[in-house]
């Protein structure tokens, strides 16, 4: 990815679920921006699920190395209220502010976490036959969370009137399905979440996103699906899977500094796939 410029300098992002794949992945680009950026997993070695390194903190600190700016390793289960407040705190004991907020972790992951079989997907995993334990654990991670964090960092952003919140969608919100039905309906239930959240603080002059990735090649991706090599190979045409800096460049277009005037709305990456409205 070319070298660009510091237009984040002075800020400070906090990047949920950014210990692995596309989160770690939006984390650097912020980064590589200037932003100050607070790396998040679920436990201090939830970089190892699918290789991607050895822990929270060496993510952490090679995240700075490779970008220059100062980084802070910070865990907790983000459906816990004690612990996101805990995390909200250590985040501002360090930098004094959370300017950015992303919401990016989440994900089709049941009970037994990543380390179920295809790396946490339910099983079944339709809209009458997945266990209850499974539902709860989905719309938990996925939807719950985003709220818990948003209620622990909106107040300040209001205060200070100035913030951007993006939460990662996906677009199986935005279609009907059986596989990863309770995923597609909890990313539906985030995707409402931030239109309302967003005219809450619209008048704080702080705009609330959504960016609805399609399919992204991550560690994780490749261990949960069944891939079309030939979609992830191609180069010369949009009917392919999404690099995570492609979404990650989204997520610049909306917390850029002037920005997009734009709140509550949904940026689709998915090549096109998708061509109805949000």
């Amino acid at each position: 990815m070319s070298e660009a410029p510091r237009q984040l300098e002075g800020k400070v992002a906090w990047v949920t679920g950014s210990s692995r794949g596309l989160g770690r992945m939006i984390a650097a680009h912020l980064g590589r921006l200037g932003a100050s950026v607070a790396v998040h997993g679920t436990t201090p070695t939830s970089t190892r699920a699918f290789g991607e390194g050895s822990s929270l903190e060496h993510v952490a600190r090679d995240l700075g190395d490779e970008t220059g700016v100062e980084t802070v390793p910070v865990w907790g289960d983000l459906t816990d209220p004690e612990a996101v407040d805990r995390i909200a705190g250590e985040i501002r004991g360090r930098f004094g502010k959370i300017d950015i907020l992303v919401n990016n972790a989440g994900g089709d992951i049941g009970a037994a976490g990543t380390g179920g079989p295809k790396a946490g997907k339910p099983d079944p995993n339709d809209c009458v036959f997945i266990p209850i334990a499974d539902v709860r654990a989905v719309l938990d991670r996925n939807v719950l969370s985003c709220i818990l964090v948003c209620r622990a960092v909106a107040p300040e952003m209001m205060e200070r009137r100035r913030g951007w919140i993006v939460n990662i969608g996906s677009i199986a919100a935005h279609e009907g399905r059986v596989d990863g039905a309770i995923y597609a309906t909890a990313k539906a239930a985030l995707t409402h979440y931030t239109r309302c959240l967003a005219v809450q603080l619209r008048p704080y002059n702080v705009p609330v996103n959504v960016v609805a990735p399609g399919g992204t090649i991550t560690p994780r991706m490749l261990a949960a699906h069944q891939i079309d090599q030939a979609r992830v190979d191609a180069t010369d045409t949009l009917d392919r899977y999404a690099r995570p800096e492609e979404v990650a460049r989204a997520v610049e277009f909306l917390v850029s500094e002037p920005g997009p005037f734009a709140s509550g709305q949904v940026l689709r990456v998915d090549g096109g796939g998708q061509s109805w409205p949000a």
